[in-house]
């Protein structure tokens, strides 16, 4: 890619994490650099939010399976509430019981623990284990279908609407690529869900004495280093989907691809895509909020000559392998300021450069607070500028 074009997705990626949605700047790719036969695909740094290169991204596709990250978003986001418990009692309905597809084969009107039907959804995206959950947080999956809805407003999937809790094909239900890779980003800011998502097998016992043999739909997790989640999705609409993660040298990817032609080919095509994530990038963590710059400001009329200036906010970003020996820091103070300074008050701006380029600005703020003098204090002050 020519440098110019490099700078420009570079300030877009920036200006992104700085002051919109991150999911709204161009992707650093133009193109797609590797071969994906998927109708749309997606890679995403994982806490940037930062796209590195995408593939019809926006067109709305129904993803079966994949649905239940937003169901399981909603469940984690109630546990980490502390409104329900991992031991909550859940008493599985004859309608959850008589689900399709997928099933952990959970028994109508026995009791489970809500953490054996959340590992069941994750593990082996069990309809019976996702309509159990939605019921129980909602009373209906009619009613949790509206919940849905509203944290996908919420997130920002503006093309994205959910009829039903487990992906089965409804009219009406549909998604994208970019609207499912936000949706895994909110995921996996949820660590308790990679207790799950990381297991390849495991068993769910039944109140009865049955025991139901649990495999990772995401075959990913076994046989690609670093991955951990995070879902599958099957039908005969939506072909073959899947939401992979997985993490290396500190960093998170995230790989969507929707309506491949085979199962195979969608583990094949997020394994390429990661491969290429892992060999091109990293996220290097620039500046800290309240780090300080190594430089002051003189105070007029102060309890102290000068004050400290630290940067404002904090700036990540994701860079090509080698880019990071282009970065430097220009920072622009005031000769002076006057009295009183709280700390965090502007004092002028931070400026990040790749090459000879700004591509961020940031606030240069007073690190500490600097006070005005009392009257008698004032006085001495004003004494000792006479001398």
């Amino acid at each position: 890619m020519k440098q110019k074009a490099w700078i420009r997705r570079i300030c877009a990626a920036l200006i992104a994490f700085t002051i919109l949605p991150l999911t709204a700047a161009a992707p650093l790719e133009e193109g797609v650099p590797v071969e994906i036969t998927s109708p749309a695909a997606l890679l995403m740094e994982a806490e940037t939010g930062t796209v590195i290169f995408e593939k019809n991204a926006d067109e709305q596709r129904p993803v079966a399976s994949v649905t239940k990250l937003m169901t399981l978003l909603l469940v984690f986001e109630e546990l980490e509430a502390g409104r329900i418990a991992l031991e909550d009692p859940v008493t599985v309905s004859a309608q959850a019981a008589a689900q399709i597809g997928s099933q952990a084969l959970l028994d109508g009107g026995a009791t489970y623990p809500l953490k054996d039907l959340v590992k069941a959804t994750i593990i082996a995206s069990a309809n019976d284990a996702a309509y159990a959950l939605a019921e129980h947080l909602a009373g209906s999956e009619s009613d949790f279908a509206s919940l849905m809805n509203a944290r996908a407003a919420e997130l920002g999937l503006s093309n994205t609407v959910y009829v039903n809790c487990t992906g089965l094909p409804v009219e009406g239900q549909h998604t994208t690529a970019r609207d499912v890779a936000t949706l895994s980003c909110a995921m996996c800011a949820h660590e308790e869900y990679f207790t799950y998502g990381a297991i390849w097998m495991d068993t769910l016992n039944h109140p009865g004495g049955r025991v139901t043999d649990l495999t990772n739909t995401n075959r990913l997790v076994r046989f690609y280093d670093g991955c951990d989640g995070l879902k599958t999705g099957s039908a005969d609409d939506s072909k073959y989907c899947l939401s992979a993660t997985a993490t290396k040298n500190g960093m998170r990817l995230i790989a969507v691809v929707l309506g491949a032609g085979a199962s195979q080919t969608r583990f094949n095509e997020a394994r390429a895509m990661l491969d290429y994530g892992f060999g091109g990038y990293k996220r290097v963590s620039l500046l800290q909020s309240g780090e300080r710059l190594g430089q002051s400001v003189k105070v007029k009329l102060g309890l102290q000559d000068q004050v400290e200036a630290a940067v404002g906010s904090g700036l990540s970003m994701l860079l090509k392998l080698g880019q990071e020996k282009q970065l430097s820091i220009e920072v622009e103070l005031p000769e002076e300021v006057e009295a009183p300074i709280r700390a965090g008050d502007t004092l002028g701006v931070v400026r990040v450069k790749l090459g000879d380029h700004v591509i961020a600005k940031l606030p240069a703020v007073a690190a500490t607070d600097v006070g005005m003098p009392g009257l008698i204090e004032g006085f001495l002050m004003l004494m000792r500028s006479w001398r």
